[in-house]
């Protein structure tokens, strides 16, 4: 990994347990996803291959994972793998990449932006049928490839809202926001078929929001 993950490995412990159930929710979750994903986006198959991409990862070690189980997951060609991605590290590397996530979430002024969080991580979920942070997840597992999943999503998310903020502990604050953002697409992974899967975006943002624009402000 160009040094990022000097050993080419990935945990399969504890770390990959909580990603596979908790990676876009359950294992049943994250099959949905790369089906939805295929469906989705049938002429280029691009949103299956990072659907499963992701579960890949998080289910077995870096250097077991492969080009071509990939691409029979997410039921496409190894060589359309190699036209979107290049390589093995470059699909990786857009699993590991929160930037664009990070664009939607954090477009909103600072007195709004608790309901926007919540109201955008929400219609992701529901949209592409997928969390755009709880891939993080992945990184609760040994000292590798995961450790750039953690480095990015601190970088990109994390240090980013810092910035945005003003007052004090504004780093504490971005981490305590962060935090409320990952436990609700966990809770809503948690509880799929649940009552908040029922409620609309509008709802979930009434009774949530208050709590994230609360350590906005500070």
């Amino acid at each position: 990994m160009n040094g990022q993950a000097t050993d080419g490995r990935t945990g399969t412990g504890a770390g990959a347990k909580a990603a596979a159930d908790g990676g876009t929710g359950t294992r049943a979750d994250t099959a949905a996803d790369a089906r939805t994903g295929a469906g989705a986006d049938a002429g280029t198959g691009r949103d299956a291959i990072v659907r499963a991409a992701r579960r890949a990862f998080a289910f077995r070690p870096y250097a077991e994972v492969t080009m071509r189980g990939i691409a029979a997951d997410a039921g496409v060609s190894a060589s359309l793998i190699v036209k979107y991605f290049g390589t093995k590290e470059g699909l990786f590397n857009t699993i590991a990449d929160f930037g664009p996530a990070a664009d939607q979430l954090f477009a909103a002024p600072l007195d709004t932006l608790g309901r926007h969080l919540v109201l955008t991580l929400v219609g992701s979920r529901r949209d592409q049928r997928g969390d755009p942070l709880l891939r993080v997840v992945f990184s609760l597992g040994n000292d590798d490839e995961r450790t750039l999943l953690r480095e990015r999503f601190g970088e990109q998310i994390t240090q980013r809202l810092t910035g945005l903020l003003s007052g004090r502990d504004r780093e504490l604050r971005a981490e305590l926001i962060a935090g409320q953002l990952l436990g609700l697409g966990a809770t809503l992974s948690l509880h799929r078929a649940g009552a908040g899967a029922r409620a609309t975006p509008e709802r979930l943002a009434d009774l949530y929001a208050p709590a994230l624009q609360r350590l906005v402000t500070g």
